[in-house]
Parts: C-alpha cells; sequence; structure tokens
C-alpha cells in the first residue's frame, strides 16, 4: 500500500500568486497562527505556537521562489494532544511543507503537500481537522476577502 501524505489544493479568486506568495511567507498570522518572524531566505526560521497550550512547531525555510513555491522543513517540534501517546509530540520533525502556487486569467491555486503526515500517525486525525480549517478554508477566505480565520486565543461566538 502506497501511503499518502496529506494534500490539498484550493483555488482563490481576485488574488494575485504574489499575495499568495506574501501570504506564505510573512503573512501566517493573518490565516494560520501568529508567529515570530517571516521567511525572507532560505535557511530562515520561524516558530508556530498555539497559545495557551505549550504545542509549537519550528519550521526551516528550505526553498523559497517567489510567487511559485514555498518549502519548509520542521526543525523543532511539541505537539501536545489530549489523550494522545507521548510518541506523538515530535510527529512532525522533519516533516515538509510543500506549497506551489499556480494560476490561470480567473484565479491562483496554492497546492499543500504535508509530507510526512500520513494517517498512519497518532495526530493525523487532529492535524488533518487543523489544515483542513486553516489552509482550505482561512487561507483562501483571507486571499479572496482579505480577512482570514487564524487560530485566537479566545474564539468570539
Amino acid at each position: 500500500m502506497i501511503y499518502e501524505h496529506y494534500r490539498r489544493t484550493i483555488s482563490a479568486r481576485g488574488a494575485t500568486r504574489t499575495e499568495a506568495y506574501a501570504a506564505l511567507t510573512r503573512g501566517y498570522g493573518r490565516w494560520w497562527t501568529a508567529t515570530d518572524d517571516t521567511f525572507e531566505a532560505v535557511g530562515d526560521r520561524i516558530r508556530f505556537a498555539f497559545p495557551p497550550n505549550v504545542s509549537y512547531w519550528i519550521f526551516e525555510a528550505t526553498r523559497l521562489i517567489p510567487n511559485q513555491q514555498v518549502e519548509l522543513t520542521c526543525v523543532d517540534a511539541l505537539h501536545k494532544i489530549v489523550d494522545k501517546p507521548h510518541a506523538s509530540e515530535t510527529e512532525w520533525l522533519g516533516s515538509r511543507l510543500i506549497f506551489s502556487i499556480d494560476s490561470d486569467e480567473e484565479e491562483i491555486r496554492i497546492h499543500l503537500e504535508h509530507e510526512g503526515l500520513m494517517p498512519e500517525l497518532d495526530c493525523f486525525e487532529v492535524c488533518e481537522a487543523g489544515w483542513n480549517h486553516f489552509f482550505v478554508d482561512s487561507l483562501k477566505r483571507y486571499l479572496e476577502t482579505g480577512v482570514g480565520k487564524p487560530h485566537q486565543l479566545e474564539q468570539s461566538a
């Protein structure tokens, strides 16, 4: 059996490749979660945290092609999930996020592959739901309207 990594594609009307690339290098706080820095060059690292919990991931930029591709490798991870084994805390370590951007006259498309996030991992269901919210819904909304649905310490009803 061939295991599939998490893969999804979104399409956004009215957005440009430049705006998509900016969202994937500098705009994470507008659609995913607040960060401590931006990706400007290969080798740059950003810490992504989800307060108030202690979960975090540090990603390093391994490939940045303006308006085309962003590749990140997880170099440190601590993912606390209630009722999951201790081993799940570092399942993202070494995994890669590969964002590819393309477009036509009407819309842009962003393809995400989270290489290493596979169904046999303890964290898969939680992480799949997270990506479906933040990538599929929030990033698309952010690119189309300017307002995403990033992680917030307090969610309002």
